[in-house]
């Protein structure tokens, strides 16, 4: 349940950006850099990239581990909270496995310049397509992406307006991704007493044009793999049913247990993923059980 002192925060908040439509209310950034992937025994170097706009943006760069034939790349787009290295729990394990990483820092999180807003922030998935295009070891390789919670709706929207990029993504794995940023609000401000009266005016100050059940449909080719977790508190499960559903073949939807986007701690889903990745297109005949046995 959302802690009362954190929907007082957004209720305020949604109440100081009233009528400015203002993104910032999807973005939650912690500056700095409080560990590398040295500390879970990793390779790794620093990236710098930078945006159209010239905003100077910071990446980490996760070799396949040596040894290990080059599978791939996988180009992992992180959530709404802290940075980079709070998430490098959604892909630490893909090195091992053959594949080389890519995980970014949007503007204003981490050791990235500027501030999160939309729509600045796809300049910034622009950027990192932009990078994987020119680095070698990335060539000749399958591209596929990994999207978790926000990440995810952005991976979304970008993919749908960005054909050329479409084109180049071999797949694409969403994580606890909310279909819809206004729902999401309002099931937050629905979970406290504080802000439950006002869960419904509140939440239509959340700018929602930019969600990822829109474009889903636009996707149309491009295979994806769908994980949420029926645990979820944040982004309840009919989000990631919703996307499956918006979503066209071929297409996977896996339910999973535990909390929001901690679906990689379990071996299973990680051989799942990894299982997609090696053959998208037969992502249909990976499926455990069906999305309207999974709603009922």
């Amino acid at each position: 349940m959302l802690q009362p002192r954190r929907a007082l925060r957004l209720a305020l908040l949604a109440l100081v950006l009233a009528g400015s439509g203002c993104s910032s209310l999807l973005f939650y950034p912690e500056p700095g850099q409080p560990l590398t992937p040295r500390a879970a025994g990793l390779d790794y170097r620093d990236v710098e990239l930078r945006a159209a706009d010239g905003t100077r943006l910071h990446a980490w760069w996760l070799p396949a581990k040596a040894g290990q034939e080059v599978r791939g790349t996988v180009l992992h787009l992180h959530g709404n909270g802290g940075n980079l290295a709070w998430h490098l729990g959604g892909s630490w394990w893909l090195p091992e496995q053959g594949w080389q990483v890519l995980l970014l820092d949007y503007r204003g999180y981490g050791l990235s310049e500027g501030s999160p807003a939309l729509p600045e922030v796809y300049g910034d998935l622009e950027a990192a397509f932009a990078w994987l295009e020119a680095e070698p070891a990335v060539r000749g390789k399958p591209l596929a992406v990994l999207g978790q919670s926000l990440g995810g709706a952005l991976a979304v929207r970008f993919l749908a307006q960005q054909r050329e990029r479409r084109g180049q993504v071999s797949a694409l794995v969403l994580d606890g991704v909310p279909a819809s940023y206004r729902e999401v609000a309002r099931h937050m401000l629905g979970s406290a007493w504080l802000t439950w009266p006002l869960q419904v005016p509140l939440s239509w100050l959340v700018p929602d044009g930019d969600s990822a059940v829109e474009a889903m449909p636009q996707l149309q080719g491009l295979p994806v793999l769908i994980y949420h977790s029926r645990d979820d508190a944040l982004v309840p499960l009919a989000n990631g049913l919703r996307l499956y559903r918006a979503a066209a073949p071929p297409r996977l939807f896996q339910p999973t247990r535990g909390g929001h986007v901690q679906t990689f701690a379990e071996p299973a889903w990680r051989a799942l993923m990894l299982r997609f990745l090696a053959d998208p297109q037969a992502a249909g005949g990976l499926a455990e059980s069906s999305p309207d046995e999974i709603s009922r």
